[in-house]
């Protein structure tokens, strides 16, 4: 198992959710992973341009980012996330090893530009982090889908987590993570996307991709 996603597994276990919490989440996320509804873009597809807010409000477009170089573009769940901090975080420090090799790294979730603001200084991110409000994004790259009853009803026991209050749209939608390399001619290089939020796009790999182009 490489880098990341150890890390993530070792988080897994210092959170100690017990087993029957972890196996409705597991039996919760098989279920939209088979049932394909947000199975993610793929390799070759085009990469539907956009435009969104960052966490100042400031308006960002791929396509304009690609002018400069191919982008990573990764999609999270939202700041109240613990997989995607440590994820981020991660990606923050090998942000030099992506921009040597070619790229720009930028992060989407469907939460407000204040939750993404805290997220930015909270991990000192050096990079674009952008806010999806109606989660047309998220849709257009395949990755929307709305939580079951029983997910709902176990965020809110165990957790005390009120999704509608976290999702700018406040809805009980979540993206599936997902992490893509652009190229500048908008073609989707490197595609990973999973509906278990515990298991990432691994960054060796995905500047693997960068490399290549």
């Amino acid at each position: 198992m490489s880098a990341l996603n150890e890390g993530l597994t070792a988080l897994t276990n210092e959170l100690g959710v017990p087993q029957e919490i972890s196996d409705v989440i597991t039996q919760e996320l098989g279920a939209v992973e088979h049932g394909g509804t947000a199975p993610g873009l793929s390799v070759g597809d085009e990469a539907p341009d956009f435009e969104l807010p960052d966490a100042t409000g400031r308006r960002v477009r791929l396509s304009e980012l690609l002018q400069d170089g191919p982008v990573v573009l990764s999609f999270y769940r939202g700041e109240w996330c613990p997989y995607c901090n440590l994820t981020l975080h991660t990606w923050q420090e090998r942000l030099s090893d992506l921009t040597s090799a070619g790229g720009r790294f930028v992060a989407v979730s469907p939460q407000r530009p204040s939750n993404a603001l805290s997220i930015t200084e909270k991990h000192q991110l050096a990079f674009p982090v952008l806010s999806d409000e109606t989660q047309d994004v998220i849709r257009a790259y395949k990755l929307h889908f709305d939580l079951r009853p029983t997910l709902k009803d176990l965020y809110g026991d165990a957790w005390g987590l009120d999704l509608t209050a976290q999702n700018a749209n406040g809805s009980w939608s979540l993206p599936v993570p997902g992490t893509f390399v652009v190229d500048r001619a908008r073609k989707i290089r490197f595609a990973f996307a999973s509906a278990d939020y515990r298991v990432r796009a691994e960054p060796d790999d995905v500047l693997a991709a960068l490399r290549s182009l």
